[in-house]
């Protein structure tokens, strides 16, 4: 037999979302779709506003490391605080951890969650669905006085196809984000290279010819379409 403990039933729908700037929950979001940190800084920091015009929202910011940990050497506040409507808000974001690599990018995620408040009233006799947006972004820790700038890593980049496959070459410090990657009109998957690595894309059956790719900068923004003949 099933009790019913409460006639309130709240739904936590959780959102990932890494391209774009956060507009869900009603107007809550963020500033910039990635967050570059200097390494020498003492912190940086990303803006976040609420356009909603009556709602307000409890907001949640956490980093995780790449393999989707918590991570204590950053500290961010506040950490947890109340979104008033029609508002901005700066999340400040501090490296309090042991040394990085100086001859490459670290990478990071920063989470935001965002609860809108619930009208009490109207959730006391009624199921309430209540949706919680989770918007996560990349962050980088940035080495300063790396040999190459950001566009001209992009240069550096070397495609290989073996059958199948196209292996790409990252030889730069920095992590690359491929987009909108296509050879022979067939669409292949996005694709983030790490800094001094390589990482290899699956090739649809039949695709020939050029392939064609752009990428991501840091502010968000794509880049030019390049071609590499393979």
């Amino acid at each position: 037999m099933i009790r019913l403990i409460k006639k309130t039933l709240l739904l936590s729908i959780l959102m990932l979302m890494n391209a774009l700037p956060a507009q869900a929950a009603g107007g809550i979001a963020l500033g910039a779709t990635r967050v570059i940190y200097p390494a020498d800084a003492k912190q940086t920091s990303l803006a976040l506003s609420n356009s909603n015009k009556q709602e307000r929202y409890l907001i949640n910011a956490w980093i995780e490391n790449a393999t989707g940990q918590k991570e204590k050497t950053f500290v961010i506040t506040p950490p947890l605080f109340v979104s008033e409507p029609n508002s901005e808000n700066t999340l400040r974001i501090i490296y309090a951890g042991p040394a990085l690599a100086t001859d490459r990018e670290s990478l990071f995620y920063l989470n935001v969650k965002a609860i809108p408040s619930m009208d009490k009233k109207n959730g006391e006799n009624n199921n309430v669905l209540q949706l919680a947006i989770l918007s996560r972004i990349k962050l980088f820790v940035r080495p300063n006085k790396l040999e190459t700038q950001p566009l001209q890593a992009l240069d550096t980049l070397a495609f290989t196809r073996s059958g199948s496959a196209i292996s790409i070459n990252n030889p730069s410090p920095y992590y690359m984000t491929l987009v909108n990657l296509q050879m022979g009109g067939k669409k292949l998957e996005n694709v983030m290279v790490a800094p001094k690595s390589r990482a290899t894309v699956a090739l649809p059956t039949g695709a020939q010819g050029t392939l064609s790719w752009q990428s991501v900068n840091d502010y968000g923004a794509i880049t030019p379409a390049r071609r590499v003949n393979l």
